[in-house]
């Protein structure tokens, strides 16, 4: 086992009466989508349906808020038609998407254009967004539509004896935004997306939406950048003084303030209080554009490691008890397809640190990669003891 699985990360509320249930399609990498929620909306409050779909039962779903989900719709309780006849005058704008296991493209557009007849007898006029080559609609093809985001602009999500009306979709083009057009980017320390960034800020916040969160390997700025628009208060040190004005650039260039950056080595730092949350992709190394060979693999993996060990020893008498830490560690890629791994299990539980486990996701599950990529990131979720 890769991390010893101790306990779980928070604690919920049971559910209001004024729950509701809605239908989530989760990213490119369910189990990392499906801790991040269980995280802010907790265990018993998730249902996965299939490798892509979960229920969720809470008072309100907030995506903009969550890195891992693509789409959402709320379940409808009523039927469908019923729903729709009562929609606010003028042109509806309707999509279909059908995650049934045997939905095709065909049945999809047929389900569309029923729907499109019957609202059209009761003089409704429809705009369908087409099906062109799957069941489902692409989540770009959602948000430049923006379904479930404008008045009337509607679509419908089903799974088998599921109907839902989304909610809306990730916003891709303020996340291309963010990324790709900050005014310091630096290719060889790395580009954290700035959807890992918010799955971090999640894992270690949990259902909480205030506090004071630090990033002690900060870079360029992405997870202060994302902690600041989910209003949480942003502290960010890096070894690098460059680091330091990258970030400085970019919190300014969207326009924050506020925010908290100093140079600071974060094997002997001191850093300023309060710190209710750690959210960081710690130093990963140099990058690879082919696996490294075994003398360079260890090389590597001994640098990382004493630094991300260094940074929790001088962190730990530093933190309140049960404070939470979401980390992102490297993992390396070997000729065979499979990853190595820093063995640090041992070492954690002696500095002080308990690993969380999730229900819906195993920790070899919480591996960040693409296939082109030969560093990963290891997600662990940290509680100091």
């Amino acid at each position: 086992m890769l991390f010893p699985s101790i306990l779980p990360c928070y604690n919920h509320k049971s559910m209001s009466k004024n729950t509701k249930t809605y239908l989530a399609v989760l990213g490119r990498q369910p189990a990392i989508s499906l801790a991040e929620l269980e995280s802010v909306y907790g265990a018993t409050n998730l249902t996965p349906l299939l490798n892509e779909l979960v229920l969720i039962n809470t008072e309100m779903l907030n995506l903009n808020r969550l890195g891992g989900t693509i789409k959402a719709g709320e379940i409808l309780q009523k039927p469908l038609l019923d729903y729709l006849l009562n929609l606010p005058p003028g042109k509806i704008t309707l999509g279909f998407s059908d995650y049934s296991p045997k939905a095709t493209t065909k049945s999809s557009q047929m389900q569309a254009l029923k729907l499109k007849s019957v609202l059209k007898r009761h003089g409704r006029p429809v705009r369908i967004v087409p099906n062109n080559s799957s069941a489902i609609l692409s989540s770009a093809t959602s948000h430049h539509n923006q379904l479930g985001e404008k008045t009337n602009h509607i679509e419908v999500i089903n799974y088998q004896k599921y109907t839902a009306i989304s909610i809306g979709t990730q916003n891709i083009t303020a996340y291309a935004k963010r990324d790709q057009a900050r005014p310091a980017r630096d290719m060889f320390v790395g580009m954290l997306p700035p959807k890992l960034a918010q799955i971090l800020i999640n894992l270690a916040t949990g259902p909480q939406t205030s506090g004071h969160l630090l990033d002690p390997f900060c870079g360029t700025g992405t997870i202060l950048q994302e902690a600041l628009l989910m209003n949480f208060e942003a502290y960010g040190t890096d070894l690098s003084e460059k680091m330091i004005s990258y970030s400085k650039k970019n919190l300014d260039w969207l326009g924050f303030d506020g925010y908290k950056l100093e140079i600071g080595d974060a094997t002997n730092h001191k850093w300023q209080k309060p710190i209710d949350f750690i959210a960081s992709e710690t130093y990963l190394g140099q990058p690879f554009s082919a696996p490294p060979s075994d003398i360079k693999l260890k090389e590597v993996q001994f640098t990382c490691k004493s630094i991300f060990l260094g940074f929790l020893k001088n962190i730990h008498p530093q933190l309140k008890i049960n404070t939470p830490l979401a980390l992102a560690i490297p993992a390396w890629r070997r000729p065979s397809g499979e990853f190595s791994h820093l063995n640090i299990v041992d070492e954690i539980q002696k500095l002080g640190y308990n690993v969380c486990k999730f229900k819906h996701a195993t920790p070899t599950e919480l591996l960040y990669y693409r296939e082109s990529q030969v560093v990963a990131r290891q997600i662990i979720v940290l509680r100091k003891i």
